[in-house]
């Protein structure tokens, strides 16, 4: 049995991405003119830190458009893995932007610049909009793609209001040394997550079982349909963090008829609902037959 399910709101989730890109580049062209205006190396950090997140977000919006083409003989399970490809770019533009931002703030700890204080409150302000509307627009996206460009938006409001919250002291106190502080705690901070995120990208390029999914006890629940003696060869992976796919195979009873066999894989795929699974394999063996892939079978050559 194979089913196949096709998620309606693709179309949608490409659009989401599009606005979150031409809000965050607009904005990070606005941050650099404001960056040095201000001679804020914490307002330049982010502004570097946008553009990689403006990239980040076009790869992200290209490449989720591109995982919408439908399978065909190359690509049987579809184009939604490609999407990866733009999660393991943001993840890396991510890493490479703060080690960057890194190796320019820590020699300011000893020759600090006071900056505009006021300037940075003002782009602060504007710049916890502009990222937090485009943040919201990802807020429901689920596929590894989406979440990491959602992360780079949600850090980047993060970091804005840490800007917010030095220029306020700055206003009252002559505390230069904030500024690169700040770029250390921000760029330290995506870097922490760039690396928590890889985890997960490699756990599913890796075909690893998803990590809100049992499949042990997914496999006892299949055995327990009535005339289900075994379950064997389960396997559970997700092609990009959102769509996923199972095969199993069932061993039924030596008498199990074909309208009962139907009807087995019928409940099967009740129990498989609500998993979001877009491909699924459910083989029916009836006890006794040969199959190489039973624990204990003997492979041929």
């Amino acid at each position: 049995m194979h089913t196949h399910q096709h998620d309606q709101g693709a179309a949608g989730g490409t659009g989401n991405l599009r606005v979150a890109f031409w809000l965050n580049l607009s904005f990070a062209l606005v941050e650099l003119v404001g960056g040095w205006w201000t001679g804020s190396l914490a307002i330049l950090s982010d502004a570097l830190h946008d553009l990689g997140d403006s990239v980040s977000l076009a790869l992200a919006w290209r490449l989720a458009r591109f995982g919408e083409r439908k399978s065909d003989h190359r690509y049987s399970y579809g184009y939604r893995r490609f999407t990866m490809l733009g999660a393991l770019a943001n993840i890396t533009i991510l890493a490479g932007g703060s080690i960057l931002v890194l190796s320019e703030a820590i020699p300011r700890l000893w020759q600090p610049q006071q900056p505009d204080a006021r300037g940075m409150l003002l782009l602060a302000l504007l710049g916890i909009a502009a990222n937090g509307l485009a943040a919201l627009r990802l807020k429901h996206e689920r596929s590894m793609n989406a979440r990491t460009a959602a992360l780079h938006l949600l850090e980047d409001v993060l970091g804005w209001a840490a800007v917010l919250l030095v220029s306020i002291v700055l206003l009252f106190a002559d505390l230069p040394v904030l500024d690169p502080i700040l770029s250390i705690v921000i760029s330290g901070f995506v870097l922490v997550n760039a690396g928590r995120y890889l985890h997960g990208a490699a756990r599913l390029l890796l075909q690893g079982v998803p990590h809100d999914v049992d499949l042990a006890a997914l496999e006892t629940r299949l055995a327990s349909i009535e005339g289900v003696v075994t379950v064997h060869h389960a396997h559970f992976w997700s092609l990009d963090g959102e769509h996923n796919v199972f095969s199993a195979h069932l061993v039924v009873l030596t008498g199990t008829t074909p309208t009962n066999a139907i009807a087995i894989k019928c409940a099967a795929r009740e129990m498989l609902h609500g998993l979001d699974i877009e491909h699924s394999t459910i083989e029916i063996e009836w006890e006794g037959e040969t199959c190489g892939a039973r624990p204990g079978a003997i492979q041929s050559s």
